[in-house]
């Protein structure tokens, strides 16, 4: 799924002409703690609640402000996953979506992204996912459903997706939380297990920071 198909429409942008006080009356009347900063449909920064309130003189122009150096984003075309792993390991309630010439697509919402997400089948209900990577003529799904079914687990939704490195990851949705039998066999079969979303003490080990995406969908 691509990530541009998941921009959230409402989310307003910034000039540099606006002040710090519109960023922050923009910021509360959106429920978001980032926004970002365009200029003539060019991406400049991402916006932080935190440091506007820390700056001194939230009356100036943005263009004057010494925090425009922070502007992370994801590429037009990324598959969501990429979406979810940005907003996770930074913190951001959004997100920008850009091109390679720094042109602003839009925004994607950590709400926006997972409601999106468990709307459209892949994360809803209760179930684990494990997401794989691999050469694409290594793929097999008879494979991968065999070893799922020699661990007990049924296979409730699939995705593929093509990286811009030409690697498949592979996105599974099953019927069990805990999947540590799972990755191991993968393991065994020498797939690379890119992400695990299971129990919460098993992403905790295995994944690290993925509790705002258990307690979203809860799994």
């Amino acid at each position: 799924m691509s990530v541009t198909r998941i921009i959230s429409p409402a989310v307003p942008t910034l000039s540099l002409s606006d002040t710090g006080t519109r960023a922050l009356a923009l910021m509360e009347e959106n429920h978001l703690s980032h926004l970002p900063v365009v200029e003539h449909e060019q991406y400049i920064a991402l916006l932080q609640e935190t440091e506007l309130l820390d700056w001194e003189t939230p009356e100036s122009p943005l263009s004057g402000a010494p925090f425009l150096s922070f502007k992370p984003a994801v590429m037009a075309g990324s598959h969501s996953y990429d979406a979810i792993r940005l907003l996770n390991q930074l913190n951001l309630s959004a997100l920008p979506v850009i091109d390679g010439e720094q042109k602003y697509y839009g925004t994607v919402t950590r709400e926006g992204l997972l409601k999106f997400i468990t709307e459209n089948g892949s994360l809803n209900g209760t179930g684990g996912i494990i997401v794989l990577e691999m050469l694409p003529h290594n793929y097999s799904l008879y494979q991968i459903a065999r070893i799922c079914e020699n661990e007990d687990i049924t296979i409730v939704n699939s995705q593929m997706f093509t990286t811009s490195m030409g690697m498949m990851e592979v996105t599974l949705k099953t019927n069990r939380t805990n999947l540590d039998a799972l990755v191991a066999s993968f393991e065994r079969h020498d797939y690379k297990v890119l992400e695990v979303y299971g129990d919460p003490k098993s992403v905790e080990d295995m994944m690290g920071k993925y509790n705002l995406l258990m307690n979203y969908i809860n799994m």
